[in-house]
């Protein structure tokens, strides 16, 4: 966050010397749902109960897994990070757009708008690898079950975990550093908060060559991740049938399912808004693919993931007092 505001005050001393040409801009204004008064009340409500749910729920995943030395496995280990990621996501945009549908007029400061960016792009990127790494270790798990203590060892599951916050920091938030961005005196943003995209439409400057450098990280952080756990998952439906107990099978295909519906949800939301060609018309319905994207996946994320699992569902007993049927 800190290099975002360095970046800005660097913006702010370069139109300062080219204010003859451009109007220094200092504030943004967020439409969001301004045009609907009505909607906005039940959107206000609607996010309010996710926002609740998501911290509540990733915020008890996180608890029990440090509670319960059962869930100290690489499975829970890469969740509990997927929690963490998920709690840091909602914070850093869902006080900001409840907030601003109480108010009439939602501005936000430009140094605040482009921390904002930052923070939700690079959060945005870091999922995408966790969510391969996630199913690279399901891989392990299901495909070579005697020798997975083996190969995910401590030390790797570290290294899986530390390298995509590296691999994200270098693909979302240096180029974003590095891209000069001119106003021109546009500083109504049609959006609910400080997205990459909607703040590119603000600028009246060239930027051709980012928009490619964009383009293929896009590749790097989407497509490229997104098709890696598909093939773990197909692999990993390879392996549960060619398990003999019926019972495992159909317990592997649940969460197998559960999984990918996530993943898919979560990238096919990300690769509409990212790779899709963007034009005036897509405007609102970036808006609620946003939405979805930033508000319903930290949601699902520990339902699916963590909730309906029957371990965690013991350590939550044994957390409360009650015992453990397992």
């Amino acid at each position: 966050m800190c290099f975002c505001f360095s970046y800005y005050f660097r913006w702010k001393k370069r139109n300062a010397m080219d204010s003859r040409n451009s109007t220094t801009v200092t504030y943004f204004i967020l439409v969001g749902l301004a045009e609907y008064p009505r909607a906005q009340i039940i959107f206000f409500c609607l996010l309010l109960v996710s926002y609740l749910v998501t911290m509540l729920g990733n915020s008890l995943i996180l608890l029990l897994i440090h509670y319960d030395p059962q869930l100290h496995t690489p499975m829970y280990f890469f969740l509990s990070n997927l929690s963490f990621l998920d709690i840091c996501f909602t914070l850093s945009i869902m006080p900001q757009v409840l907030v601003n549908c109480l108010v009439k007029i939602p501005i936000i400061s430009l140094g605040e708008c482009l921390a904002q960016m930052c923070v939700l792009l690079y959060l945005g990127v870091i999922e995408c690898f966790l969510l391969a790494v996630m199913a690279y270790d399901r891989f392990v798990a299901i495909s070579d079950p005697l020798h997975y203590a083996m190969k995910m060892r401590p030390q790797l599951c570290v290294q899986l975990a530390v390298l995509p916050w590296l691999i994200s920091f270098l693909l979302s938030v240096v180029p974003i550093l590095t891209m000069p961005l001119d106003f021109c005196g546009h500083y109504i943003i049609n959006h609910f908060s400080c997205e990459l995209l909607a703040i590119l439409k603000l600028a009246c400057n060239d930027l051709k060559f980012y928009e490619l450098l964009m383009m293929a990280t896009s590749f790097l952080t989407l497509p490229l991740p997104f098709t890696f756990t598909l093939a773990s998952y197909m692999r990993i439906l390879g392996a549960v049938l060619k398990m003999r107990s019926a019972d495992g099978r159909r317990k592997a295909f649940s969460t197998c399912t559960s999984h990918l519906t996530v993943v898919v949800i979560f990238y096919g939301t990300a690769i509409s808004m990212y790779m899709m060609p963007q034009d005036k018309v897509r405007r609102d319905v970036d808006k609620i693919i946003s939405m979805l994207y930033f508000i319903v996946i930290p949601m699902l994320n520990p339902i699916i993931y963590s909730l309906r699992n029957k371990d965690v569902k013991g350590a939550f007993r044994k957390l409360i007092g009650g015992k453990n049927d397992s």
